[in-house]
């Protein structure tokens, strides 16, 4: 197998959407007695390398979750080091994006954030918006309620404009008010950091996606470990309501039995 393709003959079989909470920078610093800003900074080089493998294995879309609408209870300290941060990276990994063909989009409720990191956000944003290969969504200041919600206030507006009838609101309108909207829902979902919850991320989206939990804090984040989760994903079964058989023969009848 070459470096850029370890799943051989299998990509037609790789998850094309790939969805991932990158918990655990913090801890990662108690643990070497460091102040926890300091796991946020190592946690972007993880965050680097699996773009660029994401990049090489020609998955379609990585959304990763950055900040949620709830970290703002976080120190005051902490939340500002958190801003700056992303100020500092976008600025210097806009170019990089661009260079390898990535379209980065950032989503969530930005209106919150300072004037200088929504100028740099619109920037970066701008700089990609051509690009054909891997979408990146950061989510920042997300939260997956919101995200729902503020589809369907869209949807809303437009009953009350007379340009919907409440009966016309359907699931793919809804999806298509989404953050996330044209990109599919992703097929993976992967949590570092030892949880085992989705912490209001993608909460409409990830109705059938597949999970991967494991324990190892997100700057340890590796080749090794997201090429385990991309295996682990390729050998399960997705039936999306369906019986195993009917997936394993193609076949939709109802009277075959699981």
């Amino acid at each position: 197998m070459s470096e850029e393709n370890p799943f051989g003959d299998c990509v037609d079989r790789l998850p094309k959407h790939i969805a991932i909470i990158m918990d655990g920078n913090g801890r990662w610093a108690q643990q070497r007695n460091k102040a926890r800003i300091l796991g946020h900074r190592a946690g972007v080089g993880a965050v680097r390398e699996t773009v660029r493998l994401a990049t090489q294995w020609q998955i379609k879309a990585l959304t990763l979750y950055a900040f949620s609408s709830e970290n703002w209870r976080r120190p005051d300290k902490e939340v500002s080091l958190l801003m700056e941060l992303f100020l500092s990276v976008l600025q210097r990994e806009a170019k990089r994006l661009h260079k390898n063909n990535v379209r980065l989009r950032i989503i969530g409720d930005t209106s919150r954030f300072s004037d200088r990191l929504q100028e740099r956000i619109h920037a970066a944003e701008q700089l990609t918006a051509a690009n054909t290969g891997l979408t990146l969504n950061i989510a920042a200041n997300y939260g997956g309620r919101w995200d729902v919600v503020q589809s369907v206030q869209s949807l809303a507006r437009q009953v009350a404009n007379g340009e919907l009838a409440p009966e016309q609101i359907s699931e793919e309108l809804i999806g298509d008010g989404l953050t996330t909207r044209g990109q599919g829902d992703p097929d993976l979902m992967i949590r570092t950091g030892g949880d085992c919850r989705i912490s209001n991320f993608l909460v409409w989206q990830m109705a059938y996606t597949e999970m991967y939990f494991t324990e190892s804090l997100w700057p340890d984040f590796n080749r090794d470990l997201f090429e385990d989760a991309i295996c682990t994903f390729m050998g399960r079964e997705r039936r999306f309501g369906h019986t195993g058989d009917q997936v394993r023969t193609g076949s939709t009848d109802e009277s075959v039995k699981g």
